[in-house]
């Protein structure tokens, strides 16, 4: 009982102080980050926000050993904040659009797959400035893509920007 007291009194202090309420990024604020689609393709990203929406854009390389074999990523994606009320979180519906240069066989040859993914994404303010973000929806494949698929696995369309303000 002696070792209960204190947690006791210690968990009422914090339930009567409430949650630090982390608001979202300033209007106009620019972050920083990685950010991937839902496909995969993804890489160091750059986010402008605004009351209404956000856009942004990625960057991804990767030069394994050996030759011909350099793997590109870029691509775009803008959301618009349909509720955006909570102090924490906005919820938006939007897409992006990426591509992606890879190496078909040793030699010269590549493909480009275009990857156009409309769907949902929700960003999760930690701290005002910090966003972790998950995207759903569907991935159509393109140009040397294709098929279609509808996705909402956690392991890709994930996020964090910075942003500053």
């Amino acid at each position: 009982m002696a070792k209960t007291l204190p947690t006791m009194i210690l968990a009422s202090v914090l339930a009567a102080t409430g949650v630090a309420q982390a608001a979202p990024a300033a209007e106009g604020a620019v972050g920083v980050g990685v950010e991937a689609q839902i496909n995969g393709n993804g890489g160091i990203s750059l986010n402008y926000n605004t009351e209404k929406f956000h856009v942004g854009g990625f960057l991804g390389l990767e030069d394994p050993a050996g030759a011909n074999n350099t793997v590109i990523g870029f691509g775009g994606r803008f959301y618009y904040h349909v509720h955006n009320k909570s102090a924490t979180a906005d919820f938006s519906v939007g897409g992006s659009v990426g591509l992606l240069s890879v190496p078909v066989n040793p030699g010269d040859n590549r493909a480009t797959l275009m990857f156009i993914e409309p769907g949902i994404q929700i960003r999760a303010f930690i701290v005002p400035n910090v966003a972790l973000s998950l995207s759903a929806g569907i991935v159509i494949g393109a140009a040397d893509a294709g098929g279609v698929a509808f996705d909402g696995q956690l392991t890709g369309g994930a996020g964090i920007h910075y942003y500053f303000f």
